[in-house]
């Protein structure tokens, strides 16, 4: 069986070294975390899963702003979600 148990420092050498999943793997850590300021600087390395993973919490809130920033930072599907709750009626019911 292989070890799963891998040091955060261990990770950060691979993701330095272009290793996407290893980057994945960070920003899987900083959300279980709930570290918003690691996700947010794995996003601005180039990690669309730390994307996603700040979309799905700045919309389950409706941080209409998080959802903006996220998206300039170049994660297009904040950008997405954001449409689509500025789209949404104020009541939540569409006709």
């Amino acid at each position: 069986m292989a070890n799963t148990n891998i040091d955060r420092e261990t990770l950060r050498e691979l993701a330095d070294e272009g290793n996407e999943a290893a980057l994945d793997r960070l920003a899987d850590l900083a959300d279980e975390a709930g570290d918003l300021t690691e996700l947010s600087e794995l996003l601005d390395e180039g990690s669309t899963h730390a994307g996603f993973l700040l979309t799905r919490r700045a919309a389950a809130t409706g941080d209409l702003r998080e959802l903006q920033r996220i998206s300039d930072a170049g994660y297009d599907e904040a950008g997405k979600e954001l449409d689509r709750l500025l789209q949404a009626p104020a009541d939540g019911h569409r006709d």
